[in-house]
């Protein structure tokens, strides 16, 4: 059986968001806005990098429709879209877990 169209777009699409992960300041964007919505100066202050790096990587995360933007006054403040998002950090840890514990095995 080989893979459809169809099949090949939703991978496509999952793929796409998997890779707007694939960054540590994005995972650190994602976890800070499972808190609570911040604007971008916030988060710059915590990340450490200039502004326009915090953008970019806050604009990643939006084409992949995992934060969205709100315009509050003259502030921009984000917040994360799908909280579901987080089990994929649970089932991450999960596997960095299972693979030390194979590992801690082997040395045994």
């Amino acid at each position: 059986m080989s893979m459809t169209a169809r099949q090949l777009a939703r991978y496509e699409a999952r793929a796409r968001v998997v890779k707007a992960l694939a960054h540590p300041t994005r995972l650190f964007l994602v976890d800070q806005l499972s808190r609570s919505d911040h604007c971008v100066a916030e988060l710059t202050r915590m990340v450490g990098v200039d502004m326009s790096t915090v953008s970019r990587h806050l604009s990643v995360l939006k084409a992949a429709g995992i934060v969205q933007d709100l315009k509050r006054g003259s502030k921009v403040i984000y917040r994360l879209r799908v909280p579901c998002i987080l089990t994929f950090f649970e089932c991450a840890s999960e596997v960095l877990e299972t693979v030390a514990e194979e590992q801690r095995k082997c040395i045994r």
